[in-house]
């Protein structure tokens, strides 16, 4: 049993909570969901394979042959051709103008990491009961659309201190500090049902995630494949969780879930 709360952070009434929010964790599972997800993220570093190959130069570098270089006072390089047997520009070469990188990136493995989809769907609902602590909120909270009321929803609810937590502002070690970047610990995850303004409204609080249930991801609720973030439901989100999630029969899962 569960209590749902109301934005004014009384008690409403008390609801049965689906399956998988009592499954037993799988912490290896989770991890390899997360190394999943955040593969796709990455972008491939290389380069166009012709790139400065496109050009009709040629290298003439025999004795006594057409076009060739040798005795001319100029470097034997390969060099465009032009009308009437003359020689053009040095291209391809990378001392050349507009030539081709002397040591490009190539791409030479795979960077994404596949995860076959039951046992991601697994590592979601693992995740999802890994949580450290559920807070139900009732369908009022999706309606906010500013966000000093959404903070103020959080204060009725005892989380403002975790909100503060999530405000401490540290800079990373590294080149990072030079580029003026600036983190927040991830303290709060905001789960809705429908997208009624109180998305916007509280995705600009430093610490706190926000997402919908159809756009839940294992990394959100374990970000960096650490189960046990705080979340907070909205009731539709909770009422509709087994449905949208859980796809699969529980029989199934429970296999991979031990």
């Amino acid at each position: 049993m569960a209590t749902i709360y109301t934005i004014e952070g009384k008690e409403e009434k008390t609801i049965e909570l689906p399956e998988m929010f009592s499954y037993k964790i799988n912490e290896p599972l989770i991890k390899r969901a997360v190394i999943a997800e955040r593969s796709y993220i990455l972008q491939p570093q290389g380069h166009y394979v012709l790139a400065g190959l496109q050009t009709t130069a040629k290298y003439f570098g025999r004795m006594n042959s057409y076009r060739s270089g040798r005795h001319m006072g100029i470097a034997i390089r390969p060099r465009e051709k032009l009308g009437d047997g003359r020689q053009g520009k040095v291209k391809k070469i990378p001392s050349a103008t507009k030539g081709k990188r002397a040591h490009p990136n190539m791409i030479q493995k795979k960077l994404v990491e596949k995860m076959n989809n039951i046992e991601y769907q697994n590592a979601l609902i693992s995740s999802i009961s890994a949580s450290k602590k559920f807070i139900i909120v009732n369908n009022d909270i999706e309606k906010i659309n500013k966000t000093k009321d959404i903070l103020k929803v959080l204060d009725n609810l005892n989380l403002g201190n975790i909100v503060e937590e999530g405000r401490k502002m540290h800079i990373r070690k590294g080149l990072r500090r030079k580029s003026n970047r600036r983190h927040f610990k991830k303290t709060l995850l905001l789960v809705f049902n429908e997208d009624k303004g109180a998305l916007k409204a509280a995705r600009n609080v430093p610490g706190i995630d926000v997402c919908l249930l159809n756009g839940l991801t294992v990394n959100a609720l374990a970000p960096g494949g650490v189960p046990g973030r705080i979340t907070l439901w909205s009731e539709g989100a909770v009422n509709n969780a087994e449905k949208i999630i859980s796809r699969l029969v529980l029989s199934k899962q429970a296999k991979y879930v031990k």
